[in-house]
């Protein structure tokens, strides 16, 4: 395993930000680590990477253990945080160079490993400009390159495309490709579509738990069936849980709802009489298609009162 974590857990005085989490990531394997805001994905890669310590717990990165080891897991480590953190007042080149330095990478292959950051990344139009001077895409490529200047075997990425436009999220999609072909990479984002493009698997965490850890396609294909359905009339997801075949109901807004069918079940029919028996004005009812988003949404929901 390239990372294990085990029991994780990091305390903020009576808050526990990360409670009890456990998962592993295979070697070369590509994992969306996945949540809602607050849900405890940073602090769980700032532990991974041995920039926080954890309350309780342990992770090992290539088998050696972060907390007793955090030098040597650094070096095999390539990490760019949420925020990326860069010295404006430095040139590409000169900054990947002293990165290079940091890890401990000798004087006389540093120039070597630059010039290929800078070609692998992007950067030979931009390397001899102030980083201050970037785009936020060059500056994202910038953080890359330095993740990447000591050629670790792990990668963690902590939302490398946050406030992308467009094509700047297709250049960096497919640079993370490109890159990720011989390493392990681990990274958090908020563009679903990014972890369908890219991931094997996928990695839930909410309210600093693990809730989902499976290929996408096998929590597509559990996801069950569901309905979209909205009402003009006040009515609530416990009147619509009395009805057959319906699992779960949640309220989406006002008195729209998404169902939880059995799997196999059309139960359509049975809500159009439900609505004229109770003398409710239908205005929606829709099959909906599993996706992401949709898995997403049920494995992180707040339940409305």
């Amino acid at each position: 395993m390239s990372i294990k974590v085990f029991n994780l857990t990091k305390q903020y005085g009576q808050q526990k930000a990360v409670d009890q989490v456990s998962f592993s990531v295979n070697e070369g394997e590509i994992v969306g680590f996945l949540g809602p805001n607050g849900a405890g994905k940073s602090t769980t890669m700032k532990i991974i990477t041995g920039f926080l310590p954890p309350t309780e717990g342990t992770v090992e990165v290539e088998g050696e253990s972060v907390i007793d080891n955090p030098m040597s897991v650094k070096r095999k480590t390539g990490y760019l945080p949420e925020h990326n953190p860069l010295y404006l007042d430095m040139y590409v080149h000169e900054y990947l160079n002293f990165m290079a330095g940091i890890y401990g990478l000798a004087s006389s292959v540093r120039k070597e490993r630059v010039f290929e950051m800078v070609r692998l990344c992007g950067l030979t139009d931009e390397q001899n400009k102030r980083i201050g001077m970037l785009s936020k895409g060059f500056r994202q490529r910038v953080g890359l390159a330095q993740a990447l200047i000591h050629n670790p075997k792990v990668l963690v990425l902590d939302e490398p495309t946050s406030g992308l436009d467009p094509n700047q999220l297709i250049e960096i999609r497919r640079l993370i490709k490109t890159v990720s072909k011989d390493k392990t990479v681990l990274f958090s984002t908020h563009i679903l579509q990014e972890v369908e493009a890219l991931c094997d698997r996928v990695v839930v965490i909410n309210k600093g738990r693990i809730v989902a850890d499976d290929r996408l396609g096998n929590l597509l294909q559990g996801a069950g069936n569901h309905l979209v359905v909205e009402f003009a009339n006040e009515i609530s997801a416990q009147d619509l849980m009395q009805l057959e075949d319906v699992e779960h109901a949640r309220q989406l807004e006002n008195f729209r709802f998404q169902l939880k069918v059995v799997k196999g079940k059309d139960i359509r029919p049975l809500l159009v009489r439900f609505a004229v028996e109770k003398n409710l004005s239908l205005i929606e009812l829709k099959q909906e298609e599993n996706s992401l988003e949709s898995v997403f949404s049920q494995l992180t929901a707040t339940e409305k009162k």
